[in-house]
């Protein structure tokens, strides 16, 4: 077995993947702590504070760390999510120890100087600014935002100027203070790297990091759904529907994402096929589900010319509606290959190994093994995602948001009730 795991006494978990035939190595720093923990006032910290992890310690300054890094052919990078924040590099075998000074060294020691603080904030203004003239950024927020409303979980990530505006030194090191505790954290790492050796390291560098977990953020809940309109003058119209999902622990989660993949998943999937290649109302449409803690989203995005969205969302309707009884089995079977097939492609990159362990170690408490992950997604039956798309269909009622202009898409959305009342009425043609 070349998956170790070591729990530390301070709470922090190592979990390596050893491939020998590999001479480099990724490993990161996944933390337990992401958008849906900040209060009101704190919204946007986490993606502030993964930025400016980057930008000083007390022992290097911002060019120090990359350089240090980028002198060994390595590189580095983070991100921020729902619910964790990931700080990760990329190096030979040799220099896994450096890879794990540093990374240590940017979340033990931040500087948080006052003049990158102010710097930074502006960077992430400009960002905000950018993720506002895309159209597809902008029809997510609003639909998170319709989903769980007044959460957290419906709220951007990168947060506002306003919000930005508040955070401080002391702001920001309470934060990590708060929520970058040991039980809360996993250092993973894949490719050339010995387990023991790690842990060795991890250990000593990341000794800071104990104390209780961090206080769990309050539970989910999906809304009311219903719809909305965003005027814009765009040469296409943006649409995009949610129902809830299923949590990352549900057993019939993978039942679910073989019906998501047979709706959505591919140019194979009953959408693309009906929508694009059969009647031509759009160049793309997918449909996906992102399991969380204690929920899940259920998501499908198209674009289409603003004429043609009415006509769109009855289409999408009467085919979810419709495939949730006449599921085949050449259906599930490619839907599941597509599913294995991209599980295992995804092991054979070291940086993909690392993160799948991490996430792994946060979700379930342990790694699951490719057998396990396969034989689940070989369990699936016709007859257990029939019952998936059932439960999808009767969870919620349908969260789904128009951004665009013209009269059709007050008509376009009004169309998506249709999804849990049974068949779109004909009333467009």
């Amino acid at each position: 077995m070349s998956v170790e795991v070591t729990k530390l006494p301070s709470g922090l978990t190592v979990v390596t993947d050893t491939m020998p035939h590999l001479q480099t190595a990724a490993l990161g720093v996944w933390t337990g702590v992401g958008g849906r923990d900040e209060k009101p006032d704190e919204h946007g910290i986490s993606h502030l504070l993964e930025h400016m992890a980057f930008k000083g310690t007390t022992k290097r300054s911002s060019r120090e760390i990359v350089e240090e890094i980028e002198a060994v052919g390595g590189d580095l990078n983070a991100g921020t999510s729902t619910e964790t924040t990931a700080y990760y590099a990329r190096v030979m075998k040799d220099d896994v120890p450096l890879a794990l000074d540093v990374l240590s060294d940017i979340l033990a020691n931040p500087s948080f100087v006052p003049d990158e603080l102010e710097r930074e904030k502006s960077v992430i203004v400009q960002e905000i600014g950018a993720a506002q003239d895309t159209p597809d950024d902008v029809v997510f927020e609003h639909l998170n935002e319709l989903c769980y409303p007044e959460q957290p979980m419906g709220r951007s990530l990168l947060g506002t100027p306003q919000t930005l505006k508040g955070f401080d030194r002391d702001t920001l090191q309470g934060y990590l203070s708060k929520h970058y505790r040991g039980p809360d954290m996993v250092v993973a790492a894949a490719g050339a790297v010995d387990h023991a050796r790690v842990v060795e390291e991890v250990q000593h560098r990341f000794a800071s990091f104990n104390g209780q977990p961090a206080p769990a953020p309050l539970p989910a809940l999906f809304g009311p759904g219903g719809s909305k309109v965003v005027h814009r003058d765009l040469e296409q119209a943006h649409l995009t529907l949610a129902l809830e999902g299923l949590p990352q622990t549900d057993l019939s989660l993978f039942s679910l994402q073989v019906f998501t993949n047979v709706l959505g998943g591919g140019m194979s999937s009953r959408l693309f096929q009906e929508v694009r290649e059969k009647r031509g109302l759009c160049y793309s449409i997918y449909t996906f589900h992102a399991p969380y803690t204690d929920t899940g989203f259920f998501g499908l995005y198209t674009g289409t010319d603003p004429a043609d969205a009415p006509e769109m969302m009855e289409v999408i309707v009467d085919v979810i509606n419709d495939a949730v009884d006449t599921l085949t089995e050449a259906e599930i079977s490619r839907a599941k290959a597509q599913m294995k097939a991209g599980l295992l492609m995804a092991l054979e990159s070291c940086s993909s190994r690392a993160e799948q362990l991490a996430r792994h170690m946060l979700a379930y408490g342990r790694p699951l093994p490719v057998e396990e992950l396969v034989a689940k997604i070989d369990a699936v039956s016709v007859e257990s995602t029939g019952k998936a798309a059932r439960a999808l269909l009767s969870r919620s009622r349908p969260a789904v948001v128009a951004l665009g202009s013209g009269r059709g898409l007050d008509t376009a959305v009004s169309f998506a009730e249709g999804l849990t009342q049974g068949k779109a009425k004909p009333s467009y043609h």
